[in-house]
């Protein structure tokens, strides 16, 4: 798998409440969702506790402001995958991009108070024939 610090949405970043990442990024004015699949790798880099899932948007938005905006997919992670080291991944960005992107936790049960997330836009989701 190959990650960029300039495609990072978060790194690292501490999730205890519902927040947007503290990346956006800049993709262009072009549609993105055709070719070679554009997939964001997600990895938590410590473990949750309190909350019962943590929900993830892909937004996009003609402004790196976010003043209006489009979920274009969502994926929700339950507690018991928020484990330090545990991965996930959206397998592709789907058709809508408006220029800028970043995602969206939403923090669904109590706020935790520790948990933190690894996410970016990735060359090569890493997967071995025992995960397809």
């Amino acid at each position: 798998m190959i990650l960029d610090e300039q495609a990072l949405f978060s790194d690292n970043q501490s999730i205890t409440e519902s927040c947007a990442s503290e990346n956006v990024l800049y993709l262009g004015e072009r549609e993105i969702a055709f070719g070679t699949p554009v997939e964001v790798f997600i990895q938590i880099t410590e473990d949750f506790d309190n909350l019962t899932s943590l929900g993830i948007k892909v937004q996009t938005s003609q402004d790196e402001d976010f003043d209006s905006y489009t979920d274009l997919t969502e994926q929700t992670i339950s507690l018991d995958n928020l484990t330090k080291g545990a991965q996930s991944a959206i397998k592709f960005l789907p058709k809508g991009n408006l220029g800028y992107m970043r995602l969206y936790y939403t923090v669904t049960g109590t706020a935790p108070s520790a948990g933190a997330v690894l996410a970016g836009v990735s060359d090569g989701i890493q997967e071995s024939f025992h995960n397809i």
